[in-house]
């Protein structure tokens, strides 16, 4: 896992192509420019301002050259708060082996040593069961559920949030 590079946009474009079809259950409608090398050009551009400026950090997992996930955190916050959100995926043919687990682990540690942070948040689909052991797996507790929280798949849906203190 290391931070995204400006050069992996073709790469990270034909990743979410490969896996428009296993992500559309979790993730929020996508435009077709989406799925793009220009647009993921340019998200991955802003992500990197925003790592600069300290208010994200946006990973790839890579298996040899060919990259099979993307991490973030993003909408870091400094002040007493301390506190990002993470958001990630894996590659389907991926999915399954031990490597979100390894890479949230790996995040955790990270915002611990490297960025200071206090406090980094999550929230799943309530029946993405897979990701609950990610999250439970690296520490994570839930910490409650919001309803209708975020619209994926079209529809507006319930999602538990679980948090991890990195420091007492």
């Amino acid at each position: 896992m290391r931070l995204l590079r400006p050069s992996d946009a073709a790469a990270l474009a034909a990743a979410y192509t490969r896996n428009r079809e296993y992500l559309s259950c979790w993730e929020p409608v996508r435009p077709e420019a989406y799925y793009t090398e220009a647009w993921q050009a340019a998200d991955i551009a802003r992500r990197l301002v925003e790592t600069e400026t300290g208010g994200g950090y946006p990973l790839a997992l890579c298996a040899g050259q060919a990259l099979v996930g993307r991490f973030n955190l993003a909408g870091i916050v400094r002040g007493p708060f301390q506190s990002a959100g993470l958001g990630y995926w894996v590659d389907s043919k991926y999915a399954g082996r031990g490597l979100a687990s390894a890479a949230v682990q790996a995040i955790v540690e990270t915002a611990r040593e490297k960025l200071g942070l206090h406090r980094i948040e999550a929230s799943t689909l309530q029946h993405n069961v897979g990701s609950q052991r990610v999250l439970l797996k690296a520490g994570f507790r839930k910490i409650g559920m919001a309803p209708r929280y975020l619209k994926i798949a079209r529809e507006w849906q319930d999602h538990n949030l679980y948090q991890v203190l990195l420091h007492d």
